[in-house]
């Protein structure tokens, strides 16, 4: 299970944004876990990165639908 700061870094790859290097630290565990790969100087999201980063939307989703429906 991923960490909302782990999901954080895979929602800034996916959208290019550059992130600070006191999340390196995390970067390399996300590479070991198989979530990102590095290409040249750039990181990219694996299959089971994407994988998690819709799972993890869907279950958002899904929980902000359960608060805004009324009770009753």
């Amino acid at each position: 299970m991923l960490h909302d700061e782990e999901l954080s870094i895979l929602r800034d790859i996916s959208q290019s944004v550059a992130f600070a290097d006191d999340r390196q630290g995390k970067m390399g565990q996300l590479i070991a876990d198989g979530y990102v790969m590095k290409d040249g100087d750039l990181f990219e999201l694996t299959p089971k990165g994407v994988t998690a980063l819709e799972e993890h939307a869907a279950a958002l989703g899904a929980s902000d639908a359960e608060q805004a429906s009324p009770i009753g």
